[in-house]
């Protein structure tokens, strides 16, 4: 009897306990959180294969315990594939890996600009953190239909060929295109520097490539007082595949920020053929099943949700506008090959670079029969489509009589003008980098070569012509100068005044050659 009472005595002691206990736990439960803790069961080469973070999201950081951070890439049933963001030297197999409960993001906002930053958004130019509030997820839904407007306002790139036949719009995403050292990097750099004083945020990405051409690009921007308004996202070739593979994602979400306030954004990838190879380097890794030429089946997507998140958005969104410069490398110009294809169909025209010009000293080397633009002609100023209406159709036509002009000797007339001023208008076309023009200097000289003005100066001095065409331009009709620059129509007696104008200053020019001579 004294047993069963003392065991009674003692049950109840232990229910009030764990009834105290679960009470306490209650009070405090909603604070605790649980963190899970996997295991890296494999490490390579950028990635690495880990169990037992059974809640784990797709794309959400983890943290190794070296400290590096990788990113959830693979949801198998087993395991988990990570790829590093980091170069995961003190990762080890057995090595625990943590949850951050936080999904890859970048900061975001007007402390970026001027900055070099890593695809995690951390400073690279030893100025200092930087210090933003705002943060936003690299990986963002593109712009519904609905959302977006149509491309109506010309981007300059201060470019005469590209400005006068292949136009871009602000909004547009125009592929740059060809072989290894054409100047397609240069292209970009000089529609950066053609921003300066226009308002617009410039974004270049630097995906794989060396640091040394990247720090050359970088004191180019310094030079030409361009990197006030833009923002250096860089993924060395020497560094992890996985931060080559994040690069454009995180610069696109650092150029939206000033997208959705209103501001006009335009944003380099240079290039995507390095970040193609990188994901598919980071696939094979992680077993993704291989396709055409080894890449994984989902090539076009990652491209493709890229690009599309440029746009020229609506005024009730803010009618901010994001413009594309994709850079992509082909071999042996070769054009049909997989990746080109791809953004060739994902954009909305594309800029081709021929070897055969650069070589020939014909810069920028840009084939004008192989580019087109189909979108910015709607947004081109309208001083250019009454200067040059013809300028492309009938360049090609010359280029095309060129060839068959070498395997005749004799030659009417009217073949001999036509090639005498195609090649007058191409060495119009030759520009020197770092020198990009406003419109009013391009609309001056297009008028007078398509004019014939310069069909009786020799080749080598139609350069010294031209510079002397700007000048007396900007002298004596300032007020022309300023309508072209509004995006006026131009007028008959501005036409009239402006080859007047280029007429005069030529002739004025070669009487005083002669009188030196003299």
């Amino acid at each position: 009897m004294v047993n069963e009472t003392a065991h009674n005595e003692l049950k109840t002691l232990l229910d009030n306990t764990f009834e105290g206990f679960d009470h306490v736990l209650k009070k405090f439960r909603p604070s605790l959180k649980i963190r899970e803790v996997g295991m890296v069961r494999y490490i390579g080469r950028g990635i690495a294969r880990v169990d037992g973070l059974r809640g784990v999201e797709s794309e959400e950081l983890v943290r190794f315990a070296d400290g590096g951070l990788g990113m959830i890439f693979n949801l198998d049933q087993e395991e988990a594939g990570i790829i590093l963001l980091n170069e995961g030297t003190g990762i080890k197999a057995g090595s625990e890996v943590r949850r951050t409960e936080r999904v890859m993001d970048v900061p975001v906002g007007e402390a970026l600009l001027g900055r070099i930053v890593d695809a995690l958004g951390s400073p690279l130019d030893n100025l200092g953190p930087i210090r933003t509030s705002q943060r936003r997820t690299v990986e963002q839904d593109a712009p519904a239909i609905m959302d977006r407007s149509p491309v109506t306002v010309p981007l300059q790139t201060g470019i005469k060929v590209i400005d006068a036949m292949i136009p871009v719009g602000r909004g547009q995403r125009e592929l740059i295109l060809g072989d290894r050292q054409t100047g397609k990097t240069a292209i970009a750099l000089d529609t950066i520097i053609n921003q300066r004083n226009k308002d617009v945020v410039c974004v270049y990405s630097a995906i794989g490539q060396r640091s040394s051409s990247v720090a050359k690009l970088i004191a180019d921007l310094h030079k030409h007082d361009a990197m006030k308004y833009t923002i250096v996202v860089v993924a060395a070739g020497e560094g992890p595949p996985g931060m080559q593979f994040v690069a454009p994602y995180a610069a696109t979400t650092m150029a939206e920020y000033f997208m959705r306030q209103g501001r006009d954004v335009l944003i380099v990838y240079d290039d995507l053929t390095r970040h193609a190879r990188a994901y598919r380097e980071i696939s094979l890794l992680l077993r993704r099943p291989p396709g055409r030429e080894a890449y994984p089946g989902d090539i076009f997507y990652i491209h493709s949700r890229l690009l599309e998140r440029s746009t020229h958005l609506r005024k009730k969104f803010g009618g901010g506008s994001l413009t594309a410069l994709p850079i992509i490398e082909t071999e042996a110009q070769n054009v049909s090959a997989y990746i080109p294809t791809n953004l060739i169909s994902i954009t909305d025209g594309q800029i081709y670079l021929s070897p055969e010009l650069f070589q020939k000293g014909f810069l920028p080397a840009i084939d004008v029969g192989k580019s087109v633009s189909r979108v910015g002609g709607k947004t081109q100023f309208p001083s250019y489509r009454s200067v040059t209406g013809t300028l492309r159709l009938s360049y090609s036509q010359f280029e095309e009589l060129e060839k068959f002009a070498r395997f005749s000797t004799r030659l009417d007339e009217t073949t001999r003008k036509t090639l005498e001023r195609g090649k007058r208008v191409r060495e119009i076309l030759k520009q020197p980098q770092y020198q990009p023009l406003p419109v009013s200097y391009q609309i001056a000289v297009l008028l007078a070569a398509t004019e014939g003005i310069f069909d009786e100066i020799p080749l080598d001095l139609i350069s010294l012509a031209e510079q002397t065409i700007c000048k007396e331009a900007t002298e004596k009709l300032p007020d022309v100068c300023k309508r072209i620059e509004a995006g006026d129509k131009l007028k008959d007696e501005d036409r009239y005044e402006l080859i007047t104008m280029a007429r005069m200053a030529l002739a004025t020019k070669e009487e005083n050659s002669l009188n030196a001579n003299t």
